[in-house]
């Protein structure tokens, strides 16, 4: 990483080295053969996400998805960022016929191959793609892909905006023999600013979501019928940019332990930052695919039968999902966000507890 910096003078803003540190190929994160996903540091695994917990949120999820390819008149679904390819078997397995094509975008050749190993069974009925094409139909998924998108950092010291990158620290001329150039934050006043006013004069860091939403028009502008379904942890933009949230959101994650450091060990861990879920809403909206529900991913769950399906389940299950849905847990940091090509319907996953006014 201190070559790319170097070839890039000596600074790179902070969205083009977290994309390196993720995605280049030889180099990011996801373009290694480490494991990722999984339940338990002992497995190699750096975080777990919501389907390796219990097949009962792809089945939840099914119910959504369901109504949704009855609704818009679609058979085709799409799946951005597959992971570990667990919410696709869920899926697959809990709608059956009513899938005629399952199409994954993903990014990670490394990924890619083990999501071909976990859906085998399926054979043609599941493609991948690199990305997205001119055109497309069907309902889209997205789980914890918005949080991967790379972000700009603004900070603001002494009343000042500064867009924070990525520089070299030279090394100390009293150590002998000279240790390698160091990677340092390196800041440079900027006209960027976070999307809403910042209350106060403190010293505040935040980050702006230009790539998730520009990623959102390009969806709003392929999407034909359809509808899609985004779940990730984030906050609308009044609580995102809150005064007291003046450290931002920036989190790395390795052998399932958090560190707020990406400067360490790039291509080693994953770099997350929550997600502006009122970014999200009007670039789409803006590009005319308007908002179908907002609501966290408990309330989202339960309006879905998780609570039947729970009851029907084994007790390592219920426990797994009671995580989903607990608010101390990912129920309420986690956030479902839909929306539709075409007439609005009321959709079940937002029937109660539907936050879509507070975007």
């Amino acid at each position: 990483m201190v070559q790319q910096v170097t070839r890039a003078g000596g600074w790179l803003p902070f969205d083009r080295y977290m994309a390196l540190a993720l995605y280049a190929p030889g180099l990011g994160y996801y373009a290694s053969t480490s494991r990722k996903f999984g339940r338990m540091p002992q497995s190699g695994s750096d975080f777990v996400t919501a389907p390796e917990m219990t097949p009962l949120f792809g089945q939840a999820l099914a119910v959504q998805v369901r109504e949704a390819l009855e609704r818009t008149g679609t058979r085709d679904l799409w799946e951005f960022g597959a992971g570990s390819g667990a919410l696709a078997l869920q899926l697959l397995a809990a709608l059956g016929g009513q899938v005629r094509r399952y199409t994954i975008v993903e990014l990670s050749a490394t990924l890619r191959e083990r999501q071909q190993q976990a859906l085998a069974a399926f054979g043609q009925r599941v493609q991948w793609v690199s990305e997205l094409p001119e055109r497309i139909a069907g309902v889209v998924v997205g789980n914890e892909v918005l949080d991967a998108m790379p972000v700009k950092l603004l900070v603001r010291k002494d009343g000042v905006w500064h867009e924070r990158g990525v520089g070299l620290r030279p090394p100390a001329p009293t150590v002998r023999p000279e240790p390698a150039p160091a990677l340092a934050w390196s800041d440079r006043p900027t006209e960027l600013r976070p999307p809403v006013e910042i209350a106060g004069p403190h010293d505040y860091l935040t980050e702006v979501h230009a790539q998730a939403q520009a990623f959102m028009r390009t969806l709003a502008d392929r999407l034909g019928a359809g509808a899609a379904f985004f779940i990730d942890y984030g906050f609308p933009e009044s609580e995102y940019y809150h005064p007291q949230r003046h450290m931002g959101t920036l989190m790395c994650h390795r052998g399932h332990l958090a560190d707020p450091d990406p400067l360490d060990a790039p291509g080693e861990k994953d770099i997350t930052a929550h997600v502006d879920f009122t970014g999200i809403a009007v670039a789409a909206q803006e590009a005319g695919l308007p908002t179908l529900g907002f609501a966290s991913q408990g309330r989202f769950l339960l309006n879905c039968g998780m609570a039947q399906m729970m009851g029907a389940a084994t007790l390592p299950e219920r426990v797994a999902a009671q995580r989903l849905i607990a608010e101390h847990e990912m129920g309420e940091l986690f956030k479902v966000i839909a929306f539709q090509r075409g007439a609005f319907w009321d959709a079940v996953g937002f029937r109660e507890g539907d936050r879509t006014h507070t975007l």
